[in-house]
């Protein structure tokens, strides 16, 4: 369907996860992509020849996501190299958990910086050039513990949901201006840190999941490429739950 052709899209810690589906998602709907990622490791490498595969220009820039002046100039460098972007997606993300009485500050700042500073960092990078051409879709990927909190994910969930309030006010200023914000906010899905949990962990997560199984990336890519086309001209400041129904 070619539903971005001739886009370009700018996604956060693409090189693995859901980023990455995101990335060739959109690559197979004719967008280019510009993806970063914290290193240009053999994942990044690997991710950067699938794409290319796939007939788009792409390339990886090695971005701290949570620094606000490198960010700056990243957005910068990808606008040279591509002239144009369409779509930001908000990918980067980190956990350190831990109950409230046991988390340190460290890390509750790490947690912050690199899941809630890192939207404002680009976001604030990039929407001067979307309303200077009048269009743009900026697509945040929370998580529904940001929706519904989580015991001993208190500097997740609350970055998640800083996230949610970001958006919807930002939606709200550049509406005007034809450029729209949305969340996803997704649910169990199946990525390496997702691994990291505990058997009973997953076991207890798929027990409350009305559709009985666990996401895929590719769950999370579909929805960001519905929200990032023209099929969602009129959706803005919404938040969409991708999570098997865990919270209907």
């Amino acid at each position: 369907m070619n539903l971005l052709k001739g886009k370009t899209t700018i996604v956060t810690g693409a090189a693995r996860g859901i980023g990455k589906s995101i990335a060739i998602c959109f690559a197979k709907e004719g967008s280019n992509i510009a993806f970063t990622d914290l290193v240009i490791d053999d994942n990044a490498r690997i991710t950067t020849e699938e794409i290319k595969l796939l007939g788009v220009n792409v390339k990886c820039y090695t971005s701290d996501a949570s620094d606000f002046k490198s960010t700056h100039k990243i957005i910068d460098k990808i606008i040279y190299d591509f002239n144009h972007i369409d779509i930001l997606i908000n990918n980067a993300g980190i956990t350190s958990d831990n109950l409230i009485i046991r988390m340190t500050e460290e890390q509750w700042d790490s947690v912050i910086n690199t899941n809630l500073k890192s939207v404002f960092n680009f976001t604030h990078a990039l929407i001067p050039k979307m309303i200077k051409q009048k269009s743009g879709s900026i697509i945040n990927i929370s998580s529904v513990v940001g929706v519904h909190g989580n015991a001993g994910q208190v500097n997740y969930s609350a970055s998640k949901a800083g996230i949610v309030g970001l958006t919807k006010s930002i939606a709200k200023e550049i509406g005007s201006r034809g450029v729209r914000a949305n969340v996803i906010a997704p649910g169990f899905i199946f990525t390496k840190m997702t691994d990291q949990l505990s058997e009973k962990m997953k076991t207890d997560w798929l027990k409350q999941i009305p559709l009985r199984r666990a996401g895929i990336p590719d769950d999370i890519a579909n929805v960001a490429l519905f929200l990032a086309s023209d099929l969602s001209s009129y959706i803005t400041g919404q938040v969409i739950q991708v999570d098997g129904g865990i919270n209907t």
